[in-house]
């Protein structure tokens, strides 16, 4: 594995390359069940973050899902 940098919500982030978004999330604290993710502009569906793999350059935008009311 490498160490690289992909943008998550606007912020640079090293991380080791290639990971799934499931890896980074966890790597990053996230529960893969609370959160909602764009992978490049694309909405990515919680069943792909274990298969989608992320490269160098990559962006993300993570948003947290809050429960309430």
């Amino acid at each position: 594995m490498n160490h690289g940098s992909i943008i998550a919500n606007g912020q640079p982030v090293e991380t080791s390359l290639p990971c799934t978004i499931e890896e980074f999330l966890v790597v990053q604290k996230l529960l893969p069940r609370s959160v909602v993710v764009e992978h490049n502009g694309e909405a990515v569906a919680p069943s792909e973050f274990a298969v989608r793999s992320l490269a160098p350059g990559d962006r993300l935008e993570i948003v947290r899902i809050v429960a309430g009311g």
